[in-house]
Order: structure tokens, then sequence, then C-alpha cells
């Protein structure tokens, strides 16, 4: 897609339609590009998918892999995967253009295999204790504007029209 920011957003086995959407709508609005990682818990043309990215499908650049193993021999760019069980703040990290932003199904994660690699960047957002998780799809757009925000948020509209 020409104009997109050099950003990509990943996500692995995605079991639940409406937060791929959301995702979606968030990658659409920020230019960043979209890699769906089968196998997924829904299809593309899920009507709940389709709703929660509204008519922003048209707007967004979407590459589908049909497993993990194939997205990790050609990834887009440098990774950093967001999980729970990271010890690094996800604010602790430099985002490179380029970069894919790499998070796990709803239910299960990350893969420990991927956790469990030094050479792998691995993130989390602060949270409380207690609690398993964020929602996923909230979860991405706080690491992508945060890669936004350390970029100066190039390329995106400052202002509105009030």
């Amino acid at each position: 897609m020409s104009g997109a920011l050099p950003l990509h957003v990943a996500l692995v086995e995605p079991q639940i339609p409406q937060n791929t959407g959301n995702v979606a709508r968030t990658c659409a609005c920020t230019g960043a590009a979209l890699h769906l990682i089968k196998p997924m818990g829904f299809t593309v043309t899920d009507a709940k998918l389709k709703r929660a990215g509204l008519d922003y499908w048209d707007k967004l650049d979407i590459t589908y892999y049909d497993s993990l193993s194939d997205f990790l021999d050609n990834p887009p760019g440098p990774c950093v995967f967001f999980t729970t069980k990271a010890k690094k703040r996800y604010t602790e990290v430099e985002y490179r253009p380029g970069c894919c932003l790499v998070f796990g199904r709803e239910d299960a994660g990350l893969p420990p295999f991927l956790l469990q690699d030094p050479k792998r960047q691995c993130v989390r957002l602060p949270m409380r204790g207690q609690l398993r998780s964020l929602n996923l799809s909230n979860t991405v757009a706080v690491g992508v504007y945060e890669a936004l925000r350390q970029w100066e948020h190039e390329g995106l509209q400052w202002q509105g029209g009030v």
C-alpha cells in the first residue's frame, strides 16, 4: 500500500473475529501492514470480522501465512514479540522502521519456543499481577502507538477539523 508507514502487525492464529477486525481498523488508520497467520478461528468472510473493521478493508495492506513457521521463515522485518511472560516493558525497546509487532492467540498467547529464544525481543505491557491479560486489540493499539510515538507519528494527521 503506498504511503504506508514501515510498521507491521502480525497476529498468530487469531481466534476472535471482532478482535481481528479492530486490529485491522487500527492498521488501516495508522498505515501499518497486517499479517495474519493461520489457522484462524474464523474465515475472512465472517460478518463479525467485517463489521469490526467497518469500511476500512480496502485501505489495508494484508498478508496471509499458512503457518507460524512460514511467517518465521520470511518475516516482514525484525520482530518484537508481545507477551505477558516478558520481563522487559514495551517502552524499553527501540522500534525501528520496518519492524513487526507480533501478538499471540487470545486464549494461549505466543508459543513457548518463541519466548525461550534469548535472541528474540519480547516485551510486555505492565498490568496488575492477578489478571491474565489485556484484550488483544487493545494491546495491539498500545504497541502500534508506542512505535509511532517513537517515530513522532510520522505520516499521520495531527489535528482534526474542529
